[in-house]
Parts: structure tokens; sequence; C-alpha cells
């Protein structure tokens, strides 16, 4: 059968058409991205990717979107568009959506991608386990954190959390530091403060005034650009330190879920994943006193599938529908 599965972020909206084969296989179309700032609804980004198409579109849906699913509306941080779920049959001409939080929708790639979309990070290099259960991380604009338990015979559930918001540990004197200066606006700091994205600002001026260095006020975008260029060294540092706290952060929350492996998903993944495998990201990762040979056996990929959201998105329709 013939879906659409669209994947909607701040920025962007991700479209294609995906079939499910009678294997159960999944295969995505030429995805199209449309800018949500140039469209004034999901409605109408939904009949521009129709005329793209330039054919009758399928009466099936699987929507990943970046916020909480399950009520009246679904509304975004980024950008203005309102989803109303229960309205989208009538309006867009469909018979079956199934919507997911992105995250979890990342969930379901990690459960259904080959093994060439992942690449070892630290740990044995052998595959994903069949069974056992799977932590997700995925730094981006916040730290999403995810878990997939599989039974070893094909079934498989996936559970989004929340996990990005427990409290930071600090390791070392420079993390102090971080802490210290993000608690000058935050009563309570949590992983996600310095371990996504927008926190590699704090890391950056943390370092920058640790070696009384003036303090080059700037946002994160440049801050990831020049750093991973080696455009500037003290950038490049708030990354290798960044990298050090994303394998702590992933190290506690396998504890926490009992993992059996982890996988790195999310675009600045992807981004900085040479830095992630020169800096101590694999040390971090096991430092955890008792535990250490423990977390040596856990294999640590990161998913290299380039549009995980859609086949995701369609894994989630296919499980609830099938």
């Amino acid at each position: 059968m013939e879906l659409v599965t669209v994947d909607i972020g701040g920025t962007h909206a991700r479209f294609t058409i995906a079939t499910i084969g009678d294997d159960g296989a999944i295969t995505l179309g030429e995805p199209a991205t449309l800018k949500t700032n140039e469209h004034a609804s999901f409605e109408t980004a939904w009949e521009h990717f129709a005329e793209i198409s330039g054919r009758p579109l399928p009466r099936a849906l699987a929507l990943a979107v970046a916020g909480p699913v399950g009520g009246e509306l679904i509304r975004f941080t980024n950008n203005p568009w309102v989803i109303l779920p229960d309205q989208l049959p009538e309006r867009l001409g469909v018979d079956k959506v199934t919507i997911v939080n992105d995250f979890g929708a990342v969930g379901h790639a990690v459960a259904r991608a080959s093994k060439e979309h992942f690449q070892h990070l630290t740990g044995p290099d052998t595959p994903l386990p069949a069974s056992g259960t799977i932590t997700i991380v995925g730094p981006g604009t916040g730290l999403g954190v995810a878990h997939v338990w599989r039974d070893g015979n094909g079934f498989y559930h996936v559970q989004a959390t929340e996990g990005g918001h427990l409290d930071f540990a600090p390791l070392d004197a420079v993390e102090d530091a971080i802490l210290a200066r993000l608690r000058q606006r935050h009563r309570r700091v949590s992983v996600e403060r310095v371990v996504a994205g927008p926190a590699i600002v704090d890391i950056y001026e943390t370092l920058a005034a640790l070696e009384q260095r003036p303090v080059l006020h700037t946002d994160d975008r440049t801050i990831w650009t020049r750093g991973t260029a080696g455009e500037d060294t003290l950038m490049a540092a708030a990354i290798d330190r960044f990298c050090l706290s994303l394998g702590s952060a992933a190290g506690d929350l396998a504890l926490a879920q009992g993992g059996s492996a982890v996988v790195i998903a999310g675009g600045l993944g992807l981004r900085i994943k040479d830095t992630i495998l020169s800096s101590g990201f694999a040390e971090r990762f096991r430092a955890k006193g008792r535990f250490e040979s423990l977390m040596a056996s856990l294999p640590v990929k990161l998913i290299t599938h380039p549009q995980p959201g859609l086949l995701g998105a369609a894994a989630a329709f296919q499980k609830e529908h099938a």
C-alpha cells in the first residue's frame, strides 16, 4: 500500500510517498522539503506537495510532529501551524491517520533501519541486539530521549520519554564552571541545558571565561559552524567539551533504562560524528564507577539514515494499522 509520510519540525516539513510492501518492507520516495514559514498551514503545504507530486495523493497519512501528541490540538514551538487531528481526514481527504512525536518516529526508525544505516561509535562493534532495550539519545534544539524494546522475534515497542530533563551531573572542574554559569539563570539545570544545540553558547562562554579571554557574544549556529571547520580553536574546544557531556548523558540514560545498546540520533549527531569519534565521548560513556565494565559491553551507534523521521512515521503507521 501507499501512504503520505510527513515529518514536521520548526523550520521544515518533509513530505514523501512511502510504499509498504507485501513483505512489510518500507520504501520511501524522493522527499520534498518545504519551509514552514512559506506556507500558511499544514493544509496549504499538503496542497503544494500534491502539486509537486503531480498525482493524486494516497488516502493514508503518517505524521511525525515536533511536539506533544494525543490532544485535540497540536501546536509547534517554532512555526505558526496548528493541526487539529480529528479534522485531518476531512480536510486532506484521507481515510487513515497515524500521528507520532518526532522522537517517537526516530525510535521506530531505529527499530526498522537496516544495519548499513548505523555507524559504530564505541563498545563492541556488533549489530544492535535483536532483544532487549535500545536507548536513543538525540541532541538537537533540545535533547530527545526514547527507548525501543525488542523481544527477539520481530515485535518491538517504542517509548518516547522526557529524559532530557534529568539533572545535569558535572564530572570535572570545567563542568562545575558550566553548571555555575547556568545556575545564574536557572534554579534547576537539566542535562538538556548542556547537551543540546543551543547549549554550545554557554559552553563556549564558560571556556572563554576560564581562559580569561574576551567573550565573543555570538549565536550557536556560528559556534557549530566555525568550531567544526576548525576556524576557531576555542569554539572547537567547546564542541569537544559538548561531546564529553553527551557521552556522560548517554551512559546515564542507558543505565537508567537498562539499555543493552545505545543509538545517537539527530542531525547534530551526524554533523559532529568525526568529533565524537576523536573526543573523549567513549571514555565518558564508560565512566560509571562500579559499572564501567557493563558500559564497555554496550555497542553505541549513530543512525545515519537520511530520513529517519519519514521512515519512522511510516513504520508507526504500519504498526498501528497492520
